[in-house]
């Protein structure tokens, strides 16, 4: 990271830290009569099963790249925890919840530096938990997003530019997602698309980005990969398979039914797509090993997440079963392609997202959970399917068009591809100075 980089980042600090103190938020008195102590007991165990989320996709990503960049690989997603959470801080909870201007984008003064948070009216869909536990459990959101990007420009990328990056994406994509997705008046919303716990705002955008980020970095200079750690792919996968507990029945905001459901169908699902991957790689003459095992848990995992609040549970088994083929499919497909998506994050993560995204449009049911306004394809009802597809063509393209645009900005202004020289010595010494 140059000097100079640096400076800017610590006077941008210092000047939210003035800020702070110039404007101080006196807390008016809490009323906490609707507050629900179940709820929101299991609201902030799920804020903590979220967020140890984030070092397990270290771990999972760490033990994938070669040996020489397994520290950068996994700090990649460790800064994401502080840097995001200083966005969030200071105006990213607002863009995604504040005030809707159009269905596109929140108000940024409405929550401006947390502005009204500790004695705000609770969210209008999680009215029995405080709103500053509402804000800082979707927090943990914002901060895997951009993590799992990281996957498809592994061993390549700037680190000083990466942290440019990752904001620009969290304030350009991920909020303004979020916002139309999930805010009541977000233009995703009233359209009536069904999104339980981010299959469109983490997983497609997530898929999507990578893909323009492999394709915009172009190919590593060294063809051989050798996986530095299975042992941390798999410790990574057990740290994300529990804490995606949290991420998805913790989006039923309540300690009920549909958190109960949630937890089903998100277990049934990864273990389904697991079991998928390694039988399909049998099927095709391959052994089945722990890598594919693994992956194939975290496909299943991707694609319940729309759907985990809004199906049975024998049809999460589906929606795993053929998440796991499809990606599958398409990780052997892009392997024959010149696109160097390091750890393919967009055939598992943007492909199971939009794998969940479609099935979400076939199998949920008003039966299930009183949300859902119109019923899915198998129930005769084509409307939420359409619904679904049209959502899914118009958040590929934002997110990967509007991250090509992103990438180009951050590389006029601070290069994002290392040197031939910095990448043979690898990403942890040239970036670092530090090593395994």
């Amino acid at each position: 990271m140059t000097k100079k980089f640096a400076q800017v980042t610590i006077i941008i600090l210092l000047l939210i830290a003035v800020l702070s103190v110039i404007f101080p938020q006196t807390p008016k008195i809490i009323n906490a009569q609707n507050i629900n102590a179940a709820d929101t007991a299991w609201m902030l165990t799920s804020t903590a099963l979220v967020l140890i989320m984030t070092p397990g996709l270290a771990f999972f990503y760490g033990g994938m790249v070669n040996k020489k960049n397994v520290l950068s690989t996994m700090l990649q997603s460790f800064i994401c925890m502080a840097v995001i959470s200083v966005i969030w801080f200071f105006v990213g909870f607002s863009l995604s919840f504040g005030d809707s201007i159009n269905g596109i984008i929140g108000n940024p003064t409405t929550f401006f530096m947390m502005r009204n948070v500790i004695d705000g009216t609770p969210w209008k869909l999680a009215p029995t938990i405080p709103l500053i536990l509402f804000a800082f459990y979707q927090l943990k959101f914002a901060i895997i997003t951009p993590a799992l990007i990281t996957g498809a420009f592994a061993e390549r990328i700037k680190f000083k530019s990466y942290l440019l990056f990752i904001v620009l994406f969290c304030l350009f994509i991920y909020c303004p997602l979020a916002h139309a997705t999930w805010h009541p008046d977000g233009i995703l919303a009233k359209l009536g698309v069904l999104d339980f716990a981010g299959g469109v705002v983490v997983h497609m955008s997530a898929g999507w980005a990578a893909l323009a980020g492999a394709i915009y970095l172009k190919s590593r200079n060294e063809s051989v990969h050798n996986p530095a750690r299975i042992t941390y792919v798999l410790l990574g996968t057990g740290l994300l398979w529990f804490g995606w507990i949290g991420f998805n029945s913790g989006s039923a905001f309540h300690a009920d039914t549909i958190a109960a459901i949630a937890l089903g169908t998100t277990s049934t699902a990864s273990a389904a797509s697991a079991f998928t991957w390694i039988i399909f790689d049998a099927v095709r003459g391959k052994k089945p090993g722990a890598m594919g095992a693994c992956i194939g848990a975290v496909v299943g995992l991707v694609a319940i997440t729309p759907a985990a609040g809004f199906v049975t549970i024998p049809q999460s088994f589906v929606i795993g079963t053929v998440a796991s083929i499809i990606s599958s499919l398409m990780v052997e497909w892009r392997s024959k392609t010149s696109i160097d998506d390091t750890l393919d994050v967009f055939p598992c993560h943007g492909v199971g997202g939009i794998v969940g995204m479609l099935l979400t449009g076939v199998f949920a049911s008003h039966k299930i959970n009183p949300a859902v306004t119109y019923d899915g394809l198998l129930y005769g009802q084509g409307r939420l399917f359409l619904v679904q597809l049209s959502a899914m063509v118009g958040v590929s393209l934002f997110a990967f068009f509007g991250t090509l645009l992103l990438l180009k900005f951050t590389d006029i202004n601070s290069t994002l591809r290392v040197s031939e020289t910095e990448e043979k010595e690898g990403l942890d010494w040239s970036q670092h100075e530090e090593k395994l």
